[in-house]
């Protein structure tokens, strides 16, 4: 009787489900069809949390901004509101259920990570523009909380660790070889080159940053041995993509970060001893500053800009004299530096520099592309952008997460047992280490496309650091335990 009351309830829901559904699609009211895959989305969060969060990886290279969708606020979708929800579900589970694993809560990485939210919220709270703050500040939650408080339960199991890594390089892919066909349409045309990834990717600055910060991944899947040959060439198909993306993409920073990246990796691969990578930077150091004058004058000499040729592109990266690029971002780094001197502390507020650092510029560094509506990026710069925007504790938050993230895991790759493991972190490394470089030039932690792999990335070398012991290549940890 029981089971024949539960057969009529559930026939009679659906069938008033869709009675509805045809209904509102009968009024016109088409927004009605997007409810199923709402639901579908909600029961993935609250049952398989990691599939929403491997869902969201493959949406993010394919995902579309919205610069604005009302109050000033922009958009990516679909990722935005499913990190969102995906955020929402952590939290009130933890609030009801209190089992996160204290030994992640305990590691420095992570310490040194909720030490850089808790000045971004007081920073927040004493912000000239509060509600760009708040909303800064939200923005950091639901990209951190997911990726990386999530993402280290989930990177506990090494599967998980390699679909994290296949799904975002799949769409990733498409939107390379996409960019490609249409740099090949225009003969791979300078100007074109700067905006041909749109609208997946709004220019080709993070575009080049993406697919440096994932080069050293597939070259370490190249020569993985629990790969079977299929899966090695199918490596060294994507890494192919991304190598020629990389160099079709113009974008010289990118191309710095690949040769820090590349010594940092001989550094860690050949056990150079730290003391003389200190003993030669206070050299190089000594030398740049006493012989800043004759430096500075050799600079000014080189007059050649950006250009189509890659010999002359890779000339004008030194171009601080005519190059309009280098010479912006010269003119923001200025305004940051004006705007961190009036308030050193706590800075303007995160998430503020493009709406305040117009007055801070003078008309003798302004360059051709200056503007006084911050639509040309900010600060151009992780490092002195935070350093305006959350004073000088909110820089040394954030150096002190690269501090943690480089004194843990170099000696974790020396320890771990699994070589594909270790050499799977070096690259994790090395990837990082991209990002850091690149952050002198750029910043881009404000959007979806860079934030996931960044913070992923650092999850992955916590769960390595906090659960390596029990880590095995063999498939005998279940990844559907993350459900229980």
């Amino acid at each position: 009787m029981i089971q024949a009351w539960k057969e009529k309830w559930l026939y009679g829901g659906v069938g008033l489900f869709v009675l509805l559904i045809s209904l509102f699609l009968h009024l016109e009211v088409y927004w009605v069809i997007a409810i199923p895959a709402a639901l579908a989305i909600i029961s993935v969060a609250l049952f398989r949390l990691h599939w929403l969060l491997l869902l969201i990886t493959f949406s993010v290279p394919i995902s579309l901004n919205i610069e604005d969708v009302g109050g000033g606020f922009g958009l990516s979708v679909p990722t935005d509101p499913l990190l969102f929800g995906a955020m929402l579900v952590f939290l009130i589970r933890q609030l009801y259920e209190m089992n996160y694993d204290f030994k992640i809560l305990k590691n420095p990485i992570t310490g040194a990570i909720l030490l850089f939210l808790f000045w971004i919220l007081i920073t927040a709270l004493t912000s000239e523009l509060p509600m760009v703050s708040v909303k800064f500040f939200l923005a950091r939650l639901w990209f951190i909380i997911p990726f990386f408080f999530v993402g280290v339960q989930m990177f506990k199991y090494p599967d998980l660790v390699n679909k994290y890594m296949w799904m975002y390089i799949i769409p990733f892919a498409g939107v390379i070889i996409y960019t490609l066909a249409r740099q090949a349409a225009r003969g791979f045309d300078e100007q074109a080159a700067h905006w041909v990834m749109q609208p997946f990717f709004k220019d080709h600055t993070i575009y080049g940053a993406m697919l440096a910060f994932y080069i050293p991944i597939f070259f370490a899947y190249m020569f993985r041995k629990s790969y079977d040959i299929n899966t090695k060439i199918l490596s060294g198909v994507f890494f192919l993509i991304l190598f020629v993306g990389v160099v079709a993409s113009l974008t010289r920073a990118a191309w710095v970060s690949l040769v820090g990246g590349m010594v940092l990796w001989g550094l860690i691969h050949f056990r150079i001893r730290w003391w003389i990578v200190g003993i030669v930077a206070i050299v190089g150091g000594s030398f740049i500053f006493g012989f800043q004058t004759e430096i500075m004058h050799k600079l000014e000499k080189n007059r050649q800009d950006s250009s189509g040729d890659l010999a002359e592109h890779v000339e004008s990266i030194s171009n601080v004299a005519t190059d309009a690029s280098n010479l912006e971002r010269l003119n923001r780094w200025s305004c940051a530096f004006r705007m961190f001197a009036e308030n050193p502390v706590l800075g303007k507020g995160p998430g503020t520099y493009s709406f305040l650092y117009a007055p801070y510029q003078r008309s003798s560094e302004l360059t051709v592309i200056s503007t006084n509506f911050g639509n040309l990026g900010n600060a151009h710069s992780e490092y002195f952008g935070r350093m305006a925007e959350q004073g000088v504790l909110g820089l040394a938050a954030f150096l002190l997460i690269i501090v943690a993230i480089f004194a843990r895991g170099i000696p974790l790759y020396y320890k771990l047992k699994n070589r594909d493991q270790a050499n799977l972190l070096l690259a994790v490394l090395i990837s990082l280490a991209t990002y850091f470089i690149h952050g002198t030039l750029n910043n881009y932690l404000d959007q979806d496309k860079a934030a996931i792999s960044f913070w992923g990335f650092i999850a992955i070398i916590v769960a390595f650091d906090v659960y390596g012991e029990r880590i095995e290549e063999s498939p005998t940890e279940d990844s559907n335990q993350l459900s229980k």
